[in-house]
């Protein structure tokens, strides 16, 4: 009776200190027409534990990521997440600290929040980082409007190299209209998003690797950029990279977002995860969300503090720089709890055995008849054309146990020029019996 706690009895003695006879009294006012005629077509209530068989035999139905070979990207990575990680984040210091109206209470939390900063400002080549945004793309979002605060201009590139849902995510927030332009995807190269700058523009948004696999020159996107007096907005959804890759911030980046799931959380479904945003000293007022400190209390002791908050609930809430109220807080720290165990020589390890298999992979790809590989450069993500409509080569594979990927005109359906390529991401999870199976299977699908 867990969920249906009242008896008859006790619902009676309810609706006579209310004043009514039954429950459907309470709803006299509502108008006819807004009520069921008919009961709604769902099965009664049962049991807990005939419940919880009916969920585990539904649950039993789905392929998991570790149930077979496994190359889906695009934005959320499968990698390995040590079972040490689980434990630590449920620690009481932050099991039950969510989000403190009275912060220096939580010092675990503050302190936790300062570490992660201070972790994603060393990952990014950035100063100043916050404590945590909702995802990578709406941060890539509030990046963007970050960037028009500060430039005091309205036009935003989007490089056609972007993820197609941080795309789609940017236009929500700004909405359509001739001051955003959003290139068209370019698969097999750059595109001409640094001809697209000009006196009006307030950033351009690049991302490296990009959506297609492809490293990005930062280094030419920020100085024509700075040459128009706009900003550079680099995305990054494949946090391990940073690994290997040289910083965003070191290329001249002005701020930079990322997809931080990669590193101590699960893919969990698509969710929840935890964005990543690093910028300037000097653009820090107008950097969203939340940001901890370091002080030293009356005693001298080392303290944290919350140093800037820009929260909705507040005061003058409409002139705040975002809507953000709150922080992912779990999933940053479960991020920083797994970047402290493996530290700078752990996570340069990490980054080179993913991109080592993923050469694997794109080797073992080249020999497939009907395959063209379309990346000169890439971390641990590529496109293939395969020749033909994708999607049913994928489905082909799923139905043998195989996940090979995404096709890309599953997140772009109205492009009919990428119909046939596929986005493919190896790990370190990866193995060589799942790129074997991978192109055997391929090379049967694509006859």
């Amino acid at each position: 009776m867990r969920y249906l706690p009242h008896s008859d009895h006790e619902r009676a003695d309810m609706l006579s200190v209310i004043g009514v006879k039954t429950t459907a009294d309470l709803f006299a006012r509502v108008p006819k027409s807004a009520l069921l005629t008919e009961s709604v077509d769902l099965p009664g209530h049962s049991p807990e534990f005939l419940v919880e068989a009916h969920m585990q035999a539904l649950a039993g139905r789905n392929h998991a990521a570790g149930d077979g070979p496994f190359f889906i990207g695009a934005g959320a990575y499968r990698h390995h997440v040590p079972a040490s990680v689980d434990h630590l984040i449920q620690r009481s210091e932050w099991l039950t600290a969510y989000t403190p109206y009275q912060p220096e209470v939580s010092q675990g939390t503050l302190q936790m929040l300062f570490e992660f900063q201070t972790q994603v400002a060393s990952l990014t080549g950035m100063d100043v980082a916050n404590a945590s945004m909702y995802d990578g793309s709406t941060a890539t979002a509030e990046a963007v409007l970050m960037a028009r605060r500060l430039t005091r201009r309205n036009r935003i590139v989007l490089s056609g190299g972007l993820h197609p849902h941080y795309r789609d995510v940017v236009r929500t927030y700004v909405g359509d209209g001739p001051d955003l332009v959003c290139l068209k995807a370019s698969p097999e190269g750059q595109g001409d998003i640094l001809n697209r700058i000009d006196a009006e523009t307030a950033a351009i948004v690049v991302q490296t690797p990009d959506f297609y696999g492809h490293l990005r020159n930062l280094r030419a996107a920020a100085d024509a950029a700075h040459a128009a007096g706009a900003l550079l907005i680099v995305v990054v959804t494949e946090v391990v990279s940073l690994g290997l890759i040289e910083a965003p911030g070191a290329l001249g980046a002005d701020i930079v977002v990322c997809e931080g799931q990669s590193l101590g959380n699960a893919l969990n479904y698509g969710g929840p995860y935890v964005g990543l945003m690093a910028t300037r000293k000097e653009f820090i007022r107008q950097m969203p969300g939340r940001l901890c400190g370091e002080t030293v209390d009356a005693d001298g002791q080392r303290g944290f503090v919350l140093t800037l908050s820009t929260r909705e609930q507040h005061i003058r809430r409409e002139k705040a720089t975002s809507n953000i109220c709150t922080n992912a807080g779990l999933c940053a720290l479960a991020f920083s709890i797994h970047l402290s165990l493996l530290g700078e020589a752990g996570l340069r390890k990490l980054a080179r055995l993913n991109h080592a298999n993923a050469v694997g992979l794109a080797q073992a790809l080249s020999g497939v008849p009907g395959i063209r590989l379309l990346n000169r450069s890439f971390f641990n993500e590529m496109t293939i054309d395969v020749g033909q409509p994708a999607a049913p080569v994928i489905e082909r594979l799923a139905a043998r146990g195989i996940l090979a990927g995404v096709p890309v005109s599953r997140l772009e359906p109205g492009d009919g020029h990428v119909g046939s390529l596929i986005v493919l991401a190896a790990t370190e999870l990866t193995t060589k019996a799942d790129i074997a199976a991978l192109t055997e299977a391929l090379e049967e699908a694509l006859q």
